[in-house]
């Protein structure tokens, strides 16, 4: 037996055809598509538009169905995309570009594809979809495309000039004792102390550009920040900004190399503490420290109200040898980025110009 509502289902599909059933079904799964998609027709009027597509210019489709590309973009809330939809339609239409990567105020990244032909019978299909998870991924892999090719290249500088460094220095040594007899034993003694001092700053290049694997031991996160915190406060106060630390989660531990993860985190501190430097005058420079749990790992945030950076920054932030600062290397960034990868964490950047930087740090927990 079945219900009277059951009857009367059959009854209506039974009454449909069997294109108009193909159809509500296709129509279902573009509404359910995570892509954002508008369909315009020949004479350029939005035809159709999906749920997602919606959203995404925060607008009811009802105020958006039925109306051309123009009046679309006289709507006063959409007056934020306006710029945006018209370069994409004139690359679109003068130059033939299907393909268009946009990136919103959020740093989030947008794919734009526009389908159109005979294949369309003239009408234009839009779809956006959200590529920022592929852009990581991307980026990440980019990035450890670029450290190991740093490595490679520090290896082969260290290798070619230590030879020659070394040779040297055993030549020096032999005539050290007939430049004692001309009284001029300084300039062997000078020459000597030169050639180590090059061999050190090639040693801590090599060491700096390919971290050794850490040597961990279980520390307590916040007598490691309050030790940092200690070394960096009396150079702070040079530079005209305060340093505070919230001692929350006193208890927890990680296991890291205490070294190397120093080594990142006054690298970040000192890079703070020149953002603030830069806007010196305007407002009282800060950097809060402050760490949070979250599940099996601990972030360690740093965050200041300094100069802040702008997208293309940001995006180059972790090159090697990128920098903004005139006596910069470019490599402190990068190699804290593999210290903490090696630690098997990660590092995140917010940052906005003008408005400040935060950084955090993402350590697995003991």
């Amino acid at each position: 037996m079945i219900s009277e509502f059951q009857e009367a289902l059959l009854d209506t599909v039974g009454a449909c055809p069997p294109t108009q059933i193909a159809n509500n079904k296709y129509e279902n799964v573009l509404e359910n598509l995570d892509s954002g998609i508008m369909l315009f027709d020949s004479d350029g009027v939005l035809s159709f538009i999906n749920v997602q597509m919606a959203k995404l210019l925060e607008l009811p489709r009802s105020s958006l169905a039925g109306r051309n590309l123009m009046q679309i973009l006289h709507l006063p809330e959409l007056s934020r995309f306006k710029k945006k939809i018209l370069r994409i339609y004139k690359e679109t239409i003068f130059h033939r570009k299907r393909y268009h990567e946009l990136i919103d105020e959020y740093g989030r990244h947008w794919l734009m594809t526009v389908t159109y032909g005979d294949q369309m019978d003239g009408d234009f299909l839009f779809s956006v979809k959200d590529v920022s998870d592929y852009k990581q991924i991307e980026q990440t892999a980019y990035q450890n495309d670029k450290l190991a090719m740093l490595g490679r290249i520090s290896a082969s500088i260290a290798h070619e000039i230590r030879n020659p460094l070394t040779a040297i220095r055993g030549f020096i040594q032999l005539l050290r004792p007939h430049l004692m007899e001309l009284g001029r034993d300084e300039y062997a003694r000078i020459i000597l102390t030169e050639i180590d001092r090059a061999n050190d700053i090639i040693y801590e290049f090599l060491n700096s550009s390919k971290p050794s694997a850490p040597q961990k031991t279980a520390v307590s996160v916040m007598g490691l920040l309050k030790e940092v915190v200690m070394l960096t406060e009396s150079e702070a106060l040079m530079k005209g900004c305060q340093i505070a630390l919230d001692e929350n989660n006193e208890l927890m531990k990680v296991s890291i190399d205490v070294k190397q993860i120093k080594q990142v985190i006054l690298n970040m501190i000192k890079n703070a503490m020149d953002a603030i430097e830069s806007i010196s005058g305007e407002r009282e420079g800060c950097i809060d420290i402050h760490t949070v749990l979250e599940g099996s790992y601990v972030h360690i945030c740093i965050e200041d109200n300094g100069l802040g950076m702008d997208h293309n920054t940001l995006s180059r932030l972790f090159d090697p040898f990128f920098t903004t600062k005139e006596s910069g290397t470019g490599l402190g960034l990068a190699v804290s980025y593999r210290i903490i990868k090696n630690h098997g964490g990660f590092i995140h950047v917010d940052s906005k110009h003008g408005m400040g930087t935060q950084f955090k740090i993402t350590l697995p927990v003991v």
